[in-house]
């Protein structure tokens, strides 16, 4: 049977070629032929890595809504139906202009001649390229939580200067370049250093601030979640999703603005959170300080008394003290006399106290304010 030598009739190998013009120098211009062969090789697979990530995300979300749509009219759910019978046209339409793109890569890969960088690839070569670490969030399923936290803290003290650097970036495309620069950022631990650091500057009052590093924030937990149900390594979502960004699809800006402003709202909340925690704790703090020598608060106590021994303690007057001591039966008067001196509020002698709960004299009986008594 003859060999058909057809498809090598269009082969381009310029390194061959020498019917250049004698005033030309030939090594230059198959070398700028070159380089444009492999800038034009480029751009065909990078439209083709697009291509391939706009796919899967569509048909993500085409199951997606396709479930939503079925479970609403099993359920009845009459309000919900034409909004998702409209996405589900939507979709529809977006898949067509998916296989016309689809056809139009395949089209010009065709017509695409081979070359010498086609033709021959190398078996084997000793330079790879550096691929991003997926294990940990692998890893973070088998790691207990003092792990995890042990590895966040490794990882901030290494890119704590990074990780600031990206969140305080306001262009997408300054944003893009510089994750393509520092792939290793792209990661979980970057996005709950950005999250805290959300919640610090919130806590401080510096909202511009927080509202910025925000948007960084979610954008990072967008290139993950798609990278993770699209099985991708999380940096190939980098470019398509900042491409995706600049493309102003309304509805794509819309669902991502929601996130934003959900997310804010959560760290505004648990700012305050965090506040009204720290001043419980300062008011812990400095109800232990003021404790008397039975672990009574003088203040709590100076709330609680009586009115008319509450006076006497407002205007330190001891006679006052002793006489309203005395309208009281015994078993009461011991009672508040006792938490008095508990909280610090009354330090008597040892014979002080049994004499004024029974309304005797006291020869020397000191008052001590609630101020005082927390000194």
């Amino acid at each position: 049977m003859p060999i058909s030598y057809s498809k090598w009739d269009h082969i381009e190998v310029s390194d061959d070629e020498d019917d250049t013009h004698p005033n030309i120098d030939t090594p230059s211009l198959f070398r700028w032929r070159h380089q444009a062969r492999l800038e034009k090789m480029a751009k065909q697979e990078k439209d083709w890595q697009d291509f391939n990530f706009d796919y899967k995300e569509w048909e993500l979300e085409y199951r997606e809504v396709e479930s939503s749509l079925r479970e609403a009219k099993n359920a009845g759910k009459t309000d919900q139906v034409p909004r998702l019978e409209e996405k589900m046209e939507k979709l529809k339409k977006r898949k067509e202009e998916l296989d016309k793109r689809k056809e139009e890569l395949e089209k010009e890969k065709r017509l695409t001649p081979l070359n010498v960088d086609t033709l021959s690839k190398p078996g084997f070569s000793s330079s790879r390229l550096n691929k991003a670490d997926l294990s940990h969030e692998d890893r973070s399923q088998e790691l207990d939580e003092d792990a995890k936290a042990k590895r966040q803290v490794e990882f901030n003290k290494k890119y704590s200067k990074k990780m600031k650097e990206f969140g305080m970036m306001s262009k997408w495309q300054d944003s893009m370049q510089f994750l393509i620069s520092n792939p290793d950022l792209v990661c979980e631990e970057t996005a709950n250093y950005l999250t805290l650091w959300c919640i610090d500057l919130a806590i401080e009052e510096k909202f511009a601030l927080m509202e910025q590093v925000s948007t960084q924030v979610i954008s990072m937990q967008y290139m993950l979640t798609l990278g993770k149900e699209l099985k991708l390594d999380p940096r190939a979502a980098v470019r398509p999703f900042y491409d995706r960004l600049n493309k102003v699809n309304q509805e794509y800006m819309d669902v991502f603005n929601d996130e934003i402003d959900g997310f804010r709202t959560r760290v505004r909340n648990r700012a305050k959170e965090k506040i009204e925690e720290a001043m419980r704790e300062h008011e812990e703090e400095e109800r232990k300080k003021r404790l008397g020598p039975g672990e009574l608060d003088p203040v709590e106590v100076m709330e609680e008394l009586p009115e008319d021994l509450k006076k006497c303690f407002e205007t330190q007057d001891i006679q006052m003290l002793k006489d309203t001591f005395a309208k009281y039966p015994e078993e009461e008067a011991k009672m508040w006399l006792q938490k008095c001196i508990d909280s610090g509020l009354w330090v008597p002698n040892k014979e002080d106290a049994a004499a004024a709960a029974n309304g005797d004299a006291a020869e020397d009986p000191e008052y001590a304010t609630p101020g005082e008594a927390a000194s």
